[in-house]
């Protein structure tokens, strides 16, 4: 199914807007049943394309009626006597699987429409049981999707719709390349495939060309198709601990690729070295480095093998840094015009990116009158909590531990018997969880952070193991503190 790279050139709007008053009946009687007063413009703006079966990218975030837009055409589309696998709803998240199997369970009420939902972490029995009682619609997450798909608990061969949702955070959560293993088993033939997502950096634009043929794209702002630009944001974070506000949104994000930008030489510093000790692959650019290390750091900068870079203004002057997905400012700029630099740097190439700023409550008003200067739609947003990052990072590393099972052998399989004792009696041990947790985060940080440098490169240049003390003076709590005190 490789096409042609997406273009983002702007195409004619060529289908009329739907309104509440002209939805086909099917369609209106749902919407009745759900009790909605009005369409959201995400559904104003594509439906018509999906019952038109046009293959679409459509700009929507969590919260704006995506997944209506997506529902709805299907009562249209779909034959609720065919006792098989209609349509496939890819989802990051088991909380979004379970959501829009909600909503669909609404939208669907009296039609003979099955939805069964599939997502990792959990036993296969009720999901089989759903998957071979003939569910029209299949919404899960790649990993169990497809070992569902391994398990030939269903098949894809009658296929008509296939839909990414929240594209953007499902490759941040790694599942790419169980994407790709899932696109083995869809039918051969032209498929009708929609992607939601609510930025379109590079990274998304290339998997949409590997899974879409000609996609269409969808902007709510203006009347033409087209990829939206770069989003902007910002976080309210505590008066002490920003690296670790940082850091949380990292987890999240989970970007491909980042530059951080701090005011001063002395945060660039100390933050480079917080997020290493945290197991980022990192490095630094100021003024301070010497010819050779920045010499170094600028190769990995234009091959595209440093994931972090922290800068001031004057040392990531010049830069154009390819694929850049995110745009991190530790804190806002002194000077309001470094703004537009520092977020010009991601979303170039026609694709989107994210900028994303970090304020105190006393910076907010700085933040406020860029966005009013500049006349730039700034978000506010809740930092994730400690709690919202953890339920994040187990669903990504489930994920992940689960596609490396699935590509162990039967002797690898037999040889991993010898720990089963061991394995219970860990989890049946309250005193041991530390054991597990050790375990499980040192894989976390193997398999998702680990730098894209030679091991060998990574020791040479790495600093002396210590404790980074913040720029005012204060003592950072470093995360290995206790481990470096043992060695």
């Amino acid at each position: 199914m490789q096409t042609d790279s997406p273009t983002t050139a702007e195409t004619p709007n060529e289908l009329s807007d739907l309104t509440l008053e002209t939805l086909p009946p099917s369609l209106a009687e749902a919407v009745g049943r759900a009790g909605w007063t009005k369409l959201m413009p995400v559904q104003e703006r594509a439906i018509p394309y999906l019952l038109a079966k046009r293959n679409v990218m459509v700009q929507a975030r969590t919260g704006s009626g995506k997944t209506g837009a997506f529902l709805l055409p299907m009562l249209e589309r779909l034959n609720a006597r065919r006792k098989e696998c209609q349509v496939l709803i890819l989802a990051p998240t088991r909380e979004l699987a379970r959501q829009i199997s909600n909503e669909a369970e609404m939208l669907f009420a009296g039609t003979g429409l099955r939805t069964a939902t599939v997502y990792g972490g959990v036993g296969y029995g009720a999901q089989t049981t759903d998957l071979t009682e003939g569910a029209q619609v299949v919404v899960g997450t790649p990993g169990r999707v497809l070992d569902h798909l391994l398990r030939r608990t269903f098949n894809l061969d009658k296929l008509e719709m296939l839909v990414f949702d929240e594209a953007d955070r499902m490759l941040s959560m790694g599942f790419y390349q169980d994407m790709r293993q899932v696109q083995r088993y869809l039918p051969s033939r032209n498929l009708h495939t929609v992607m939601f997502s609510a930025t379109f950096p590079a990274y998304v634009m290339r998997t949409a060309q590997e899974f879409m043929e000609n996609p269409e794209f969808l902007s709510l702002s203006q009347d033409h198709v087209h990829v939206t630009d770069t989003e902007h944001s910002y976080y309210i974070v505590p008066g002490v601990g920003r690296d670790r506000s940082l850091v949380r949104l990292i987890e999240v994000e989970n970007p491909a690729s980042a530059i951080i930008f701090c005011n001063t030489k002395a945060h660039v510093n100390y933050l480079t070295i917080v997020l290493k000790r945290f197991g980022y692959d990192a490095d630094e650019l100021s003024a301070d480095l010497n010819q050779n290390d920045r010499e170094r750091v600028l190769g990995r900068v234009r091959e595209g093998t440093l994931r972090f870079l922290v800068a001031t203004d004057v040392a990531a002057r010049g830069l154009d840094i390819p694929d850049l997905s995110h745009v991190f400012q530790y804190e806002p700029p002194d000077d309001p015009e470094s703004y537009i630099h520092r977020a010009g740097r991601t979303g170039r190439a026609g694709a989107s990116g994210t900028a994303i700023t970090l304020v105190n409550v006393l910076e907010r008003s700085q933040i406020e009158r860029i966005s009013k200067r500049y006349g730039i739609p700034m978000q506010e947003r809740t930092l994730p909590t400690e709690e919202e990052v953890a339920e994040v990072v187990a669903e990504r590393l489930t994920s992940l531990l689960e596609a490396r099972l699935r590509e162990r052998d039967k002797l690898q399989t037999e040889r991993s018997r010898r720990f089963a004792p061991l394995a219970r009696q860990l989890a049946e041990n309250a005193e041991e969880s530390a054991l597990i947790t050790m375990l499980l985060d040192d894989t976390y940080q193997q398999m998702l952070h680990k730098p894209l440098v030679d091991p060998a490169e990574a020791v040479k240049n790495e600093r002396p193991a210590r404790e980074p003390r913040r720029p005012d003076g204060e003592q950072s709590r470093s995360p290995q503190r206790s481990r470096s005190r043992r060695r």
